[in-house]
């Protein structure tokens, strides 16, 4: 049985029947520990890409009529500090790193729609390299365990024999 181990722009055929046991159980660690890692960064890019879906909802509830109007502002994730909202057109923007901009409405909703779509492309991209190294995995579990199971086989074969061979015939 040959699988694929794809990594970005190459591609090596790799047969693994003739890979040892200990081969393939390393083998195996190495992508599950890939695996582990690439649900992580899915992890993170669901969160990053809900919290500017959030920040756009934010954006479209505004009303025009909200201009002086009394709200809280957060300080930190359980601090607020009571506000007033002086200009609905203009909204400073946390870009990343410590770097802030300053955008009119429709710019900042424009500007949350395309982080938005940005991390849904690169989920994307990052489910597909998983489903390619899922499948890999189970190919290299599938082999290992035929492997083992024929190593299991041929031990209960050989004590069979030393059985029959220690046992007298009459």
């Amino acid at each position: 049985m040959a699988a694929t181990a794809n990594a970005p722009g190459k591609a090596e055929m790799i047969d693994l029947t003739k890979l040892s046991p200990d081969q393939l159980m390393q083998i195996k660690q190495e992508f599950e520990q890939e695996m582990s890692n690439i649900q992580d960064s899915l992890s993170t890019l669901h969160s990053c890409k809900a919290k500017y879906a959030g920040s756009k909802e934010a954006l479209e509830t505004f009303q025009p009529d909200w201009e002086n109007r009394q709200i809280l502002v957060p300080l930190t994730s359980s601090m607020y500090v009571p506000g007033r909202v002086k200009d609905l057109n203009n909204f400073v923007i946390d870009i990343g790193t410590g770097y802030y901009i300053e955008k009119d409405l429709e710019g900042s909703k424009d500007y949350f729609k395309r982080r938005v779509e940005y991390v849904q492309e690169q989920i994307e991209k990052i489910e597909k390299i998983h489903l390619q190294k899922t499948r890999f995995l189970n190919s290299v579990i599938a082999v290992l365990e035929l492997k083992q199971a024929a190593a299991t086989k041929m031990l209960q074969a050989q004590q069979q024999q030393q059985a029959q061979a220690g046992t007298p015939s009459a």
